[in-house]
């Protein structure tokens, strides 16, 4: 008996997280799941008596929806120019801050960690102004050099730029933390024994602060590429998905139909479209950074 108390002990601990995880997290994706074979729209949701098993049509609709597809071009526009300067720009930062003194580093932690903790709305509103065509900041310094004001959230591609331009300045304060952690880690006597043999800083760089952070950047790589395919809340706030649909990505366009056109069997189709997306390229980035390290 007692035995068995033993063993029953650690899954009492557990129960309640797992509960938790449970009732929030995998219920709800089972409740959607269920509702992407359905028509249910706001009407269903007051009378279930109104919802219907469609079976696969909202996903066959999603596969011949224009506004879809533009959204779909739109969210890897944004991950294929965003994933790689946001990682890239953070590991920057990081080791700039890991070369100069504590009492700097730790200034300078606070000041590029400060966006990603502060809400995006406060953030999109002054960034509104600096993009303002008439009165913005960008445009003014533009005007000073004699160059012609640019439409920053007016024409489509120019708007995916600066949506991707702010999103990447907002996200750079954890990735370089995790990035700082990970450079500060790396044994001291590595790179006396590289002074010792007369390498340059590019030879450490290369030969052994990036092999050093391999799981690191990893990380980094995979976290910032699921959050970019989920890129919601700066054309939210800042464009609504406009011009044209311009900015409007997968997670906007799913907010959209589920919420505001109240289609929740479609919207609900759409995320799984989606979570399957994210899948696809998380697995392509295990099998490609466990080939890397069996080399």
């Amino acid at each position: 008996m007692n035995s068995f108390k033993m063993k029953m002990t650690p899954y009492l601990f557990i129960a309640p997280a797992i509960l938790l995880l449970m009732v929030f997290a995998f219920l709800p994706i089972v409740l959607a799941l269920i509702i992407s074979f359905t028509n249910m729209d706001l009407l269903g949701l007051a009378d279930w008596s109104q919802i219907s098993f469609i079976g696969m049509k909202n996903y066959l609709e999603l596969l011949q929806d224009d506004t879809f597809f533009q959204a779909i071009g739109n969210t890897f526009f944004y991950v294929i120019i965003g994933v790689p300067l946001a990682v890239f720009s953070s590991f920057i930062i990081a080791y700039l801050l890991n070369l100069v003194s504590n009492w700097i580093s730790s200034t300078f932690r606070v000041i590029f960690y400060m966006p990603s903790v502060t809400n995006i709305v406060a953030i999109a509103v002054i960034w509104g102004f600096l993009y303002n065509n008439k009165y913005g900041l960008f445009n003014y310094i533009l005007s000073l050099l004699d160059i012609a004001a640019v439409p920053w959230l007016d024409d489509p591609l120019i708007a995916k730029l600066s949506l991707i331009l702010l999103a990447v300045w907002k996200s750079n304060g954890i990735s370089m933390l995790i990035f700082l952690a990970a450079l500060q880690s790396i044994p001291k006597m590595y790179y006396e024994a590289a002074d010792i043999d007369g390498a340059n800083r590019w030879q450490k760089l290369m030969k052994i602060t990036l092999p050093s952070m391999s799981f690191a950047t990893f990380f980094v790589t995979v976290t910032t590429l699921i959050g970019w395919f989920q890129f919601f809340e700066e054309p939210f706030v800042l464009t609504e998905g406009g011009p044209l649909n311009g900015t409007n990505s997968i997670a906007l366009f799913i907010y959209q139909e589920g919420f505001q056109y109240n289609e929740f069997g479609y919207g609900a189709a759409g995320s799984f479209i989606l979570f399957a997306i994210i899948i696809t390229f998380t697995l392509i980035q295990f099998k490609i950074s466990k080939s890397e390290q069996s080399m």
